[in-house]
């Protein structure tokens, strides 16, 4: 809940934008970007609209779940 809120807030037009206000963010392609969430138990991989503003969550898990799937592909099921 406190990434939702903070992300809510977020008015990210690039990815360096995400990047100063997450330095521990991975950028994977297609404008898809992981965040480690609860001192890194889960990770959180999400899309970004960078023009319209809006950001698409395609997946959360733990760290197995995670190194199960490709980050660039993956959509919610």
């Amino acid at each position: 809940m406190a990434w939702y809120e903070e992300a809510s807030r977020a008015r990210w037009t690039k990815p360096q934008d995400v990047k100063d206000q997450y330095r521990n963010a991975s950028f994977v392609g297609n404008n898809r970007v992981v965040f480690n969430i609860k001192g890194n138990d889960y990770r959180l991989v999400v899309a970004i609209a960078y023009r319209v503003g809006i950001v698409y969550v395609k997946f959360i898990g733990t760290h197995a779940e995670y190194d199960a799937i490709d980050a660039a592909t993956v959509e919610p099921e």
